[in-house]
């Protein structure tokens, strides 16, 4: 038989069990939060659904219309692609800057005119051969799109199926020269501009195209040319764009994170701070404090700074003269020279009480800025490095300047 539990036993084994029952039991606030964590994922789900639905809808529209293109051959198009080539074709020197507004003038990345060359295929070069009757050419705006696989390799028909026309009601969308002649197989397009912005085409984005006009050369076949796909955007948004790199006249709204009339170009301007050249001189000067005018986190502000920083120079200096002291600026006042009764020194050779007086000229030079005598550096100087450079609190020494203005600081005033 077995033996009887005593009842110690199973009170114990009881509350056991009561204990799990009660323990597995979920409290009130757990409940809570889990349904407000399952409505929040439901919420997010159907947020999501539109975008994602709009982006796939997209991207398969996409590959919809590039397959369409390598299937629909039609014979025409199958004719022109076997048509034989005379190995020439049409290339634009240069690609265009990609930053491109409305009713400006269109150019290369280094500010130049656009060029479009005629080629021979096989080797790049301009070809041997020579016309007897001049090349006409003619620009058109192409699809961003085209060529529907991203490759070369399009035909003619493609080619002109690609070809936008302006809105309706609206100017030509290409105006300038847009009918070109070729000279010893070149030309120069000096005056080209967009009429209208690109967002209205599904792209977003438009190609300059060259062909051949025409009735120009009969008996060739010579291969049209196109651009790199670009965005052009309205006139209007030109106002508020940054420069690369920035000028020192510029207004200080041209730097990066500094938007025009915004939170932050308001403070820079309450504090008087108003062109690129403010903002780089009491970023030398004094940096904790600008960042302290502008409050902006610190990864907007080395983006700001690093953007200021690219800004060029110049060929001017500033001298700032309390004799027996004279001190030569950078226009950002960066120290370029110290000279005490006409002789040059570095700040390490410097004592206590006259680099604290140097420190207080550099202030002072700094507050009377536009009272400051300006010279200029000498024309294809070599720089020379200073060594070691030094930091006067904030104030930093430009580590290099010319090799004969440096002649010229130790000579300094020059003699009557």
């Amino acid at each position: 038989m077995a033996a009887k539990r005593l009842p110690e036993e199973a009170d114990k084994e009881s509350d056991i069990r009561e204990g799990k029952r009660i323990r597995s039991l979920p409290s009130f606030t757990m409940v809570i939060r889990k349904a407000m964590a399952a409505n929040c994922i439901q919420n997010l789900c159907l947020a999501l659904e539109p975008v994602v639905r709009r982006v796939v809808q997209e991207e398969v529209e996409r590959g919809l219309v590039r397959r369409a293109c390598l299937l629909q051959r039609s014979p025409q198009m199958l004719i022109e692609e076997a048509k034989p080539s005379c190995g020439l074709q049409l290339i634009f020197k240069k690609q265009p800057s990609l930053s491109i507004f409305t009713e400006n003038r269109i150019e290369d990345d280094d500010g130049y005119p656009l060029e479009i060359l005629l080629v021979d295929t096989a080797t790049g070069k301009k070809p041997i051969t020579s016309f007897s009757s001049s090349i006409k050419v003619e620009l058109v705006v192409l699809d961003g799109d085209f060529p529907c696989d991203d490759s070369d390799n399009w035909s003619t028909v493609d080619f002109n199926r690609h070809i936008v026309k302006e809105r309706t009601g609206r100017r030509p969308l290409l105006t300038g020269d847009i009918a070109l002649t070729l000279k010893n197989g070149e030309t120069s397009i000096d005056e080209l501009k967009f009429t209208d912005n690109s967002s209205w085409i599904r792209s977003r984005h438009f190609r300059i195209g060259a062909r051949v006009s025409s009735g120009s050369l009969r008996g060739f076949d010579i291969r049209e040319a196109a651009t790199s796909r670009f965005m052009v955007k309205d006139h209007r948004g030109e106002a508020y764009k940054k420069n690369y790199p920035p000028a020192l006249g510029d207004d200080v709204w041209r730097l990066e994170k500094i938007g025009k009339e915004g939170a932050f170009h308001k403070k820079l301007m309450a504090k008087n701070i108003k062109t690129v050249q403010d903002f780089l001189k009491l970023s030398v000067i004094d940096s904790p404090q600008l960042q302290k005018i502008l409050g902006m986190s610190p990864r907007n502000w080395e983006a700001a700074i690093y953007h200021a920083k690219t800004c060029p120079l110049g060929d001017k200096l500033y001298i700032h003269q309390c004799p027996p002291y004279s001190i030569v600026l950078s226009p950002i006042c960066e120290v370029v020279n110290i000279a005490v009764d006409g002789v040059s020194w570095t700040f390490q050779e410097l004592s206590m009480p006259m680099r604290a007086t140097v420190q207080e000229l550099v202030l002072e030079a700094y507050n009377c800025w536009d009272r400051l005598e300006e010279i200029s550096l000498p024309p294809q100087a070599e720089p020379v490095a200073i060594e070691p450079p030094y930091q006067i609190e904030s104030f930093l020494e430009v580590d290099l300047i010319p090799n004969d203005l440096q002649m010229e600081l130790y000579n300094w005033p020059p003699a009557e």
